[in-house]
């Protein structure tokens, strides 16, 4: 076995056993690979292993790395954008993603709507929610959420989906919980079908909360340089 298969059949695992304890089975949880920073020739093995989702944080490097090279006994991932967006990369955003997880202003929505209907497409999104009281992170502020959900109804090249959170930082992952438990509320009262939450440190007490997608990259690829 090698060890991308390895460190993949792992990781689901660890999925498996967390759906468990939710009640749930490991098919309801989409993993997205976070492939940020990491290049292509180290991706490629864990694509071969069967990941089907990826994760980007940048529109560029996303394109450029998805792009290059033949058919290696693969199929192509569905493309998520997880990294902030901004309005001047609405374009190629829509023309090379399959899904926004990070759509966290209206005027945001706006631009992909009107370019994804320039596309003749209907592109997946996520709202992206502040969860976190760290002001490194963003997202849309929760308050705002009942009437943005409302706004995006008249969208009708945006398929909104579902919302997206990133907890705070702590010492242990059980710390995250109440953030997560907030964001899976939010979630219930909007009645959508993907909640985006938990990373390599926590993302089997997102899975308990609620989560249906969970984004991991260091627990895959080993820690960024």
């Amino acid at each position: 076995m090698d060890a991308a298969t390895e460190r993949l059949g792992r990781i689901l695992d660890r999925i498996d056993k967390a759906a468990r304890r939710s009640g749930r089975k490991s098919q309801d949880i989409t993993l997205v690979a976070v492939t940020k920073t990491i290049p292509f020739d180290a991706i490629l093995p864990f694509l071969q292993a069967g990941v089907g989702h990826v994760g980007e944080n940048r529109v560029q490097e996303a394109l450029t790395k998805y792009s290059i090279g033949p058919d290696e006994g693969y199929k192509r991932p569905k493309l998520h954008l997880i990294g902030q967006l901004q309005s001047n990369k609405a374009k190629k955003a829509v023309a090379g993603f399959d899904m926004i997880q990070s759509l966290d202003r209206l005027s945001l929505a706006e631009d992909l709507n009107r370019q994804a209907q320039a596309a003749g497409k209907k592109l997946p999104c996520l709202i992206e929610v502040k969860i976190s009281p760290e002001e490194s992170k963003s997202g849309l502020d929760p308050e705002q959420l009942e009437d943005f959900v409302t706004r995006m109804k008249g969208m009708t090249s945006l398929d909104l989906q579902g919302l997206m959170g990133i907890a705070p930082q702590t010492r242990t992952p059980e710390e995250v919980r109440p953030f997560f438990r907030r964001l899976r509320g939010l979630f219930e009262k909007a009645k959508l079908s993907v909640l985006s939450m938990g990373m390599s440190s926590d993302f089997e007490v997102a899975i308990e909360e609620g989560s249906t997608m969970v984004r991991i990259g260091t627990a895959l690829f080993g820690a960024r340089t």
